[in-house]
């Protein structure tokens, strides 16, 4: 078995790192795109052009399944890489978990792209799901980037500037960009008053492992034994995991359970 997943950096560590824990018997195809970093600012038609070919390095591989660990790719991309790729490849997208988040009653934030934030089909989602919620859309410009490079006082600068423009009353935050899962517990703590209730995130690493397994008509077998490889593509060239994803846990345990061979 050989799962691929794609993003534009490394926000796709997250779900590798879920999709290792559920099946550690698995291959692994990492393809990220460090020279069109970043992905949120593009229009969306340089956004697919970029997808398809961080997809097609992956796809060369022969997988299984690939996961487009990225939210910005798939609000924009979707319909052109499924076209593309499906149905000898299936595609699993990763999209804003509005509709979880809207369940809990709200008020609910989004923190998302520019590129994700106000587009029609996080829009759609919220029509959809939160018909009657509270929901703040909060752009987070530069966010995505710090975390791929790793800067902690650029991540810090970011969170600081969408924390400032989260209404307080929120109790319910969605991750709406995949690297953002890497620094939650930061995000938490800027968010977080002291007088409210536990803030409750919503990522989506779990959701779209767990799809990729059904969509191949597999289950989960955590204990299986880990005799695996794992493929990095940067930009589609053959590499190791970069210093700036081991600084992460999910980088740290990927590398520790399935060495790059």
């Amino acid at each position: 078995m050989k799962i691929a997943l794609m993003d534009s950096g490394i926000g796709l560590l997250p779900a590798a790192a879920a999709v290792r824990r559920l099946r550690p018997d698995a291959d692994l195809v990492l393809s990220w795109d460090p020279d069109g970093m970043p992905w949120g600012p593009r229009t969306p038609e340089d956004i697919t052009e970029r997808a398809i070919a961080v997809a097609g390095a992956a796809a060369a591989h022969d997988p299984d399944v690939l996961i487009v660990a990225c939210n910005t790719a798939s609000v924009h991309s979707l319909p052109a890489m499924r076209a593309r790729f499906e149905p000898r490849l299936p595609i699993i997208g990763t999209v804003p978990a509005i509709k979880p988040a809207a369940a809990s009653g709200g008020p609910v934030a989004i923190w998302a792209t520019p590129a994700t934030t106000g587009s029609a089909y996080q829009r759609g989602l919220i029509e959809r799901f939160a018909d009657g919620v509270a929901v703040t859309e909060v752009a987070c410009p530069g966010l995505a980037d710090a975390v791929h490079h790793a800067d902690d006082q650029a991540i810090d600068a970011a969170i600081a500037s969408a924390a400032s423009r989260t209404p307080d009353d929120v109790t319910t935050l969605v991750l709406g960009c995949t690297n953002y899962e890497l620094v939650a517990e930061r995000i938490r703590a800027a968010v977080q008053r002291p007088d409210r209730p536990p803030l409750v995130l919503h990522g989506t690493a779990g959701a779209v492992a767990a799809q990729a397994l059904r969509r191949i008509g597999v289950e989960p077998a955590p204990h299986a034994v880990a005799d695996t490889t794992l493929t990095v593509l940067l930009s589609g060239r053959e590499a190791t995991l970069p210093d700036t994803a081991l600084s992460y846990d999910e980088g740290r345990f990927l590398r520790s359970v399935s060495p790059v061979r």
